[in-house]
């Protein structure tokens, strides 16, 4: 029997009542809904709605199917309508008509937005766990290359000399902004709509503020229209993955780049590399490709419940029923994107000869070459001109700044002297960059430690 069917005659449609159900997705709240069930019982018999004894039947009897549940000696039957329909059914087997008498003082309305808190509260730690992960292996790799000299890039063109370590930093920075976000965001999720029932309260005198203590709540929502028809939470986690998906999809697209031949920096590990059916010596990207490609599942989620939300007049409406699909894949996809990624970091080969070459190539010290000037006493205007004008000629002649004659570099300014190949030299170049965020050795390995001074506390 459905549990509104009270008013109806007859069976719903069979492609309708498939169309209705709920239970291959909500499933995996079957833990939270008997978690809720048990302090809003708690609750019942604490404020004498229902006696002591049957308190302790029903608690006793979500218990036992809790525990069947989590020894594997029984599935969710998901021949029922939704997760809360099989609770209570399986409760009204275990213990008799007595579990009927649970479902005082509250509605699915509520509990669902309540039992969905729950898991997410829960999922949240378990994301924070893989980005740390993810950040830790940013941590490991940068460790190792302080030294390592590559061209950083602006428009894709290579711009001035880094360092590898530098360049992975900037991700795990990054990553801490995510974990804040997520921080925040399970403080401010943290009050309880338990008690809201269907959208109107309740004439029964329940005590919301026992329930929200016993479950953890910060606090209770303070309206109960809004406590059921609520789904900014939803839309701000789904929010909030979508920003992880888009940094790691970021870091992939580089990976993808810096794996092919014009560039060779890096090779991924066969761990997370296939192959072609077709072309032997080919060497596939696929696991930061995919990366890149859910990165537009997420977001779309996202937007999908955006758009499901825009027009739902209060309070709440069945379109919230799919709420949670999307969520529940955002949640799976980040966390394996977290692992795969933390794991091709790990593993990565960096080149780090090709990465100098580039650099020298790349003419990256052309600013440092202007810079030089500058000091010298040259306005800069002046200084970019004829560094410009130098990098045109190591062009044209196939050469580096570095491989210039200081003959040539007088006939451009008399004030080049013997001192200009110190200036300019790649790891001077970047180890003179000591400014709070830069990449010179010392700085960058200032910026691990607070990294790794963050991922402790």
């Amino acid at each position: 029997m459905k549990l509104w069917s009270g008013m109806l005659t007859g069976d719903l449609n069979k492609l309708a009542e498939e169309f209705n159900d709920s239970i291959s997705v909500d499933k995996r709240l079957v833990f939270c809904d008997i978690e809720g069930s048990i302090a809003h019982v708690n609750m019942l018999g604490a404020k004498k709605i229902i006696s002591k004894d049957e308190k302790l039947q029903i608690i006793n009897g979500l218990k036992q199917i809790e525990s069947n549940l989590k020894d594997e000696k029984e599935e969710v039957d998901q021949s029922y309508e939704d997760i809360h329909t099989y609770v209570e059914a399986r409760l009204i087997e275990e213990i008799g008509p007595v579990a009927k008498k649970m479902h005082t003082a509250r509605s699915r309305n509520d509990q669902v937005t309540t039992d969905l808190k729950l898991y997410i509260r829960n999922e949240v730690d378990n994301i924070k766990k893989d980005l740390k992960g993810y950040i830790q292996s940013l941590v490991n790799k940068a460790e190792s290359n302080t030294d390592t000299i590559m061209p950083g890039y602006t428009h894709l063109q290579a711009a001035q000399p880094i360092t590898f370590a530098h360049h992975l930093m900037a991700y795990a920075m990054m990553g801490l902004r995510d974990i804040r976000r997520l921080d925040f965001y399970k403080e401010s999720i943290n009050e309880l709509p338990l008690g809201a029932c269907a959208l109107a309260g309740t004439t029964y005198d329940i005590d919301r503020e026992m329930v929200a203590n016993e479950l953890g709540f910060d606090s209770i929502m303070e309206n109960s229209l809004d406590a059921v028809s609520d789904r900014d939470y939803v839309i701000e986690l789904a929010s909030i993955i979508s920003i992880i998906a888009i940094h790691l999809s970021r870091l992939a697209e580089e990976l993808i780049i810096w794996s092919s031949q014009p560039y060779s920096f890096v090779k991924i590990s066969d761990d997370y590399s296939t192959g072609s059916s077709i072309m032997p010596q080919k060497k596939n990207p696929d696991m930061a490709e995919l990366i890149r490609a859910k990165t537009a599942r997420l977001i779309a989620n996202c937007n999908q419940t955006m758009i499901m939300m825009k027009g739902l007049p209060l309070a709440y409406s069945k379109d919230m029923q799919e709420d949670k699909e999307g969520l529940f894949e955002s949640i799976d996809t980040i966390k394996i994107c977290l692992k795969i990624m933390a794991g091709q970091i790990e593993s990565l080969s960096v080149n780090k000869e090709n990465m100098y070459e580039a650099s020298k190539k790349g003419y990256l010290n052309a600013t440092d070459l202007a810079d030089y000037l500058v000091k010298k006493g040259m306005a800069f205007r002046d200084a970019h001109h004829t560094s410009a004008r130098l990098v045109k000629y190591a062009i044209a002649n196939n050469i580096s700044l570095d491989d210039i004659d200081l003959g040539t570099y007088k006939k451009e300014s008399d004030l080049f002297d013997e001192d200009v190949f110190e200036e300019i030299d790649l790891n001077n170049c970047v180890n003179k960059r000591t400014s709070k965020g830069g990449p010179s050795k010392i700085e960058v390995m200032r910026q691990i430690s607070l990294v790794k001074d963050k991922l402790e506390k």
